[in-house]
């Protein structure tokens, strides 16, 4: 248990790009999606189900701004742009978040500041999810 602690606290000392990168290392090297419990717990069992899960995502004081990806008519430079300003990343690293999407842009960000953030992504044409 110790050695998962350690491993705990080393991952939370990663940036938020860092902690994306390792993410898609861990599903890539055991063949695994960090995303499928998520989906399965999200299908409603029964009807009355659903009510319930829409009841709970309104109450969420939390989001991860995920960059899906780019609209085909969008502007790659003004999506990095506004990464850029959002993460307050390089250049460099700004470029590398929007070209491996799907990637986290910012967590743990509260419904306000997601929002705004969503905007401005979809504005420069980037299609963004909040979960």
């Amino acid at each position: 248990m110790a050695k998962i602690n350690d491993i705990l606290e080393e991952i939370k000392g990663l940036t938020v790009v860092e902690v994306s990168e390792l993410v898609k290392l861990l599903e890539e090297e055991f063949g695994v999606s960090a995303a499928a419990p998520v989906a399965v717990a999200a299908a409603p069992v029964a009807g009355g189900a659903a009510p319930a899960a829409a009841a709970a995502a309104e109450e969420k004081s939390t989001y991860n701004v995920v960059l899906k990806g780019l609209t085909p008519t969008a502007s790659k430079v003004q999506v990095i742009k506004v990464v850029k300003e959002i993460t307050g990343l390089g250049l460099t690293e700004a470029k590398e978040l929007v070209e491996s999407a799907p990637k986290a842009v910012k967590e743990n960000a509260n419904p306000d500041e997601a929002k705004d953030i969503e905007a401005k992504l979809k504005e420069a044409g980037a299609e963004v999810e909040l979960n």
